[in-house]
């Protein structure tokens, strides 16, 4: 049979080397898994009870689109601990974690052939989501200047129907503080273009705490999920907020292409939201890993890197070490055990001078890796 021309995305290279990993840990290695982009801790302990409750108090069947309204409050109750934003609830769409967001508001706001702004280094299922949606994805190659975030002045003479931006960024942990995101926001506003504001990482700050594009204007989608600040990836639950006026389109849209989002993981993401000292003590562990990792990793020699404000990710250039950051990725693994990511998934340009590394899992993980990092590079 014919395969579509959009169907025709890139692989995701970290799920490549996930299974690389797992080959190795098949075979009795222990592999420090420093490549994977979630936190290595469950779901919170309210969220599994409250699950467990309900599914012993009845069946849990569909919902309506827009998700549970009880969660859908919550969540705007967030906004205003978080951000003091007074925020609808009406507002708020539930959705099969972020990627399902991703794939509702760009069938939202754009038609095919439509030129879309994703900044590079960025989250590479951006690029791969536009792609099969017959949208076109452009890249904006972001500068060490700018700590990998891109600038109005980056928008000039595109051509974008829109711009996603994601601060905390995958997959440098940078921020964009208040002044330089609304300045973004004007700027793809004033070229006619929808801004989309990618807030996955929100809550996992070190110093001063991420701004909310909301905190700014209304006139934007905002997407989030509960895969990272609530340690929830695999229940594959998100949301977004749109504004008031595109409500029913989202609805109408969710309806078809996701008839609900998974009950089962809205009951724990509604109890993982007061779960707060649990998930606070996640994030002490991640800002204890941010320090050994910035002092760890240019003591092993990656030492070109823009410190992250956020996240649980660094990003090095390794162009002084390779120009196939691939076979370094599997060099790593091979002799040192130690899983990394290459650039390539996030800069197709140049990310074969690159390395993610991730330090979401235990503590004493991420300090044997270190270890195994400087013992590699010592012998290379």
């Amino acid at each position: 049979m014919r395969r579509a021309r959009r169907s025709k995305v890139d692989a995701f290279i970290v799920m490549d080397v996930m299974e690389a990993a797992r080959r190795a840990e098949e075979a009795g290695r222990r592999i420090i898994h420093m490549e994977v982009g979630q936190p290595g801790t469950p779901a919170p302990a309210g969220a599994r009870a409250a699950l467990a409750a309900a599914m012993e108090a009845g069946a849990l069947g569909y919902t309506v689109a827009l998700g549970l309204p009880e969660l859908r409050a919550r969540i705007a109750r967030l906004y205003d601990e978080w951000y003091g934003v007074d925020l609808d609830p009406a507002r708020v769409v539930i959705t099969p974690g972020s990627s399902g967001a991703f794939i509702l508001a760009f069938t939202a706001l754009f038609d095919a052939g439509d030129r879309v702004g994703i900044g590079a280094p960025g989250y590479p299922s951006y690029r791969q989501i536009l792609r099969a949606l017959d949208l076109v994805p452009v890249d904006i190659e972001t500068s060490a200047e700018n700590r990998l975030q891109p600038v109005p002045g980056d928008l000039a003479d595109r051509d974008l129907a829109g711009l996603l931006v994601a601060s905390p960024g995958n997959p440098s942990g940078t921020m964009l503080d208040r002044d330089r995101l609304a300045a973004l926001i004007g700027a793809t506003q004033a070229a006619g273009g929808q801004f989309i504001s990618d807030e996955i990482y929100h809550g996992l700050h070190y110093e001063a705490r991420a701004v909310s594009a909301l905190e700014i204007t209304d006139d934007c989608y905002v997407i989030n999920s509960f895969s990272k600040y609530f340690s929830m990836t695999g229940w594959r639950i998100g949301w977004m907020v749109v504004p008031e006026d595109h409500v029913r389109t989202i609805e109408r849209l969710a309806q078809n292409l996701f008839i609900c989002p998974p009950h089962a993981s809205q009951i724990a993401a509604l109890a993982a939201m007061d779960c707060h000292a649990e998930l606070e003590t996640n994030r002490a562990v991640y800002a204890r890993n941010r320090v050994l990792m910035l002092e760890g990793l240019p003591k092993a020699g990656f030492d070109r890197i823009a410190p992250p404000d956020g996240a649980f990710y660094v990003y090095a250039d390794v162009r002084h070490l390779t120009d196939d950051s691939r076979a370094l990725a599997a060099e790593i693994l091979d002799r040192a055990g130690v899983a990394v990511t290459p650039g390539l998934d996030f800069d197709p340009a140049r990310g074969a001078g690159t390395l993610r590394f991730s330090y979401a899992r235990a503590t004493a993980d991420i300090e044997e890796g270190l270890a195994r990092l400087a013992a590699f590079m010592a012998a290379r």
